[in-house]
């Protein structure tokens, strides 16, 4: 049995989930991380929302652009390492033809549909993100976050 009064919470923890290109998935894709990100305590409220809104995102990416016409798994890795949150979002779908293209402001693949501003809001809520895609096989996205400002947080 664990003595009650000893702090419990982990310098490195790891999630592992898969789920169906669903759209109803989105949602529950940023919650889940958001929930599990909660074990970095420096992080405010406005980066765990930024954390939400790049997850939704990505996810969102798959199901529209890595599956467009069929329905495929989405394979999701949280990693915690001390303060650092990295988010690493995987299809093995359509794939990106070219990435710089991709990232352009405004450039969709679905005019009329989207906005295009996906990867813009993944770089403006994350420290960074690294996209590797092979065109008929699938998308590989990592993110990742450390609290900003830690220092000047009460602890």
């Amino acid at each position: 049995m664990l003595p009650m009064c000893q702090n419990y919470m982990t310098q490195k923890n790891e999630l592992y989930f898969q789920f169906l290109s669903l759209p109803v998935n989105i949602a529950f894709a940023r919650s889940t991380v958001a929930a599990f990100a909660v074990q970095i305590e420096e992080f405010t409220e406005a980066e765990y929302n930024e954390i939400r809104k790049a997850v939704s995102e990505a996810v969102s990416n798959c199901v529209q652009h890595g599956y467009p016409n069929s329905t495929g798994m989405i394979n999701i890795s949280v990693f915690i390492e001390n303060d650092l949150l990295t988010i690493v979002i995987e299809d093995q779908g359509a794939g990106i033809e070219n990435i710089e293209l991709a990232k352009r402001t405004e450039f969709t693949t679905r005019p009329g549909e989207n906005l295009g501003w996906g990867f813009n809001f993944m770089e403006a809520c994350m420290d960074e993100i690294e996209i590797e895609s092979v065109v008929g096989k699938g998308t590989k996205l990592t993110m990742k976050k450390r609290p900003q400002n830690k220092d000047a947080r009460p602890t």
